[in-house]
């Protein structure tokens, strides 16, 4: 076993399987430039080393390039700041027999290429009858980190509603090479989605958590659609993912000196979802609480609150109890956003209400 960062899990994850299958290849922007960080958040950094990098290529010919052949076995590609160009790519390289890794800065230009996204890659093995696959993985880091509105949000929820696509949220750093060894692998695009404050890498933000853990040193994956127990318990059931099961966590363990039991579930993946594990739970504490940072109205909370009530309302004693943001934007302000973000604070205070249900 070796102690690692998330941020250089996925490094470690992307790295092997480069190795292991030359069709893999990483792109996005500030991917490994000379003084760059490697992507916003230094998780491609130093892969040129060893792969080949487009622009390294470019700076010691001091760009008097002659030609493709310059550029040939050149596997970590920086791209101009153009998220349709990014994605387009990826599309057409999937296609074509490819694997490619894609680097978003921020998650957020999601947004800039929906249509490749949603109408093109998840649609198209299902239009052309399994004539082709999409192999894809898309990189998006999200969360709230004192950056305003447009650099801040979860959009997890946008993306659980197109069937086509693969939807995980690794949250540790065992979790983190394993479940991006598995996207990687398949033969359908995956959106993972990474919390900003639980990197680990050498670029520092505030408020982040130290989420260094054991991985195996040999080769392994985790399957998706299968839910992690991360604290057993008896009185009530928590769904939380991403940052906020570590705050779930904090706000169990202040609740267990009180004698209210949670059992806290990371789902890991939202697309396939482990409802399974969730009933399982609730069979035995009765009460459901989730917890996300995405916006209470619509996000992957009323989803599974809806599953819930459809399949399992019997086991409830109680309503089901949703911990979100509320529907605004991210606001700019820290003293706003730790406001607007659940906090620790807040999850006991809920979960003390519904212990008393």
């Amino acid at each position: 076993m070796a102690m690692m960062s998330i941020a250089d899990a996925l490094k470690s994850a992307i790295a092997e399987e480069m190795r292991r299958d030359p069709t893999v290849f990483c792109i996005g922007e500030d991917e490994d430039i000379p003084g760059g960080m490697g992507g916003a958040f230094t998780v491609t950094k130093g892969l040129g080393d060893e792969f080949g990098s487009n622009v390294r290529i470019a700076h010691e010919k001091g760009f008097e390039l002659k030609g493709v052949d310059d550029f040939a076995n050149n596997r970590v590609i920086n791209t101009p700041i153009s998220e349709i160009l990014l994605s387009g790519a990826c599309v057409g390289a999937a296609m074509a027999g490819m694997r490619p890794v894609a680097d978003l800065q921020y998650g957020d230009f999601l947004f800039c290429m929906m249509d490749q996204l949603v109408n093109q890659a998840a649609k198209m093995c299902y239009m052309s009858n399994g004539g082709f696959h999409v192999p894809m993985v898309m990189r998006a880091p999200c969360g709230a980190t004192n950056r305003g509105a447009q650099h801040a949000q979860s959009l997890e929820s946008y993306f659980i509603h197109v069937p086509g696509l693969k939807v995980i949220c690794p949250s540790t750093a065992y979790d983190a090479k394993g479940m991006m060894k598995q996207a990687i692998r398949d033969n359908n695009p995956v959106l993972v989605f990474e919390h900003k404050l639980l990197y680990g890498g050498k670029r520092k933000e505030a408020g982040q958590l130290s989420a260094i853990g054991e991985v195996p040193d040999g080769d392994y994956t985790v399957p998706f659609g299968k839910a992690a127990i991360r604290r057993p318990g008896k009185h009530i059931t928590i769904v939380a993912n991403l940052l906020m099961w570590y705050k779930a966590m904090q706000a169990a363990e202040e609740l267990e000196k009180e004698g209210i039991s949670c059992e806290i579930i990371d789902p890991r993946s939202l697309v396939p979802f482990d409802y399974d594990t969730v009933i399982e739970s609730l069979e035995k504490t009765g009460k459901l609480m989730i917890v996300h940072e995405d916006h209470y109205n619509g996000g992957w909370g009323a989803q599974l609150a809806s599953y819930v009530a459809e399949h399992a309302i019997t086991l409830l004693d109680a309503p089901i109890v949703r911990v979100a943001a509320p529907d605004c934007p991210t606001p700019f302000s820290p003293v706003l956003e730790n406001y607007v973000i659940p906090s620790v604070e807040r999850i006991t205070e809920e979960a003390r209400k519904l212990a008393k249900l």
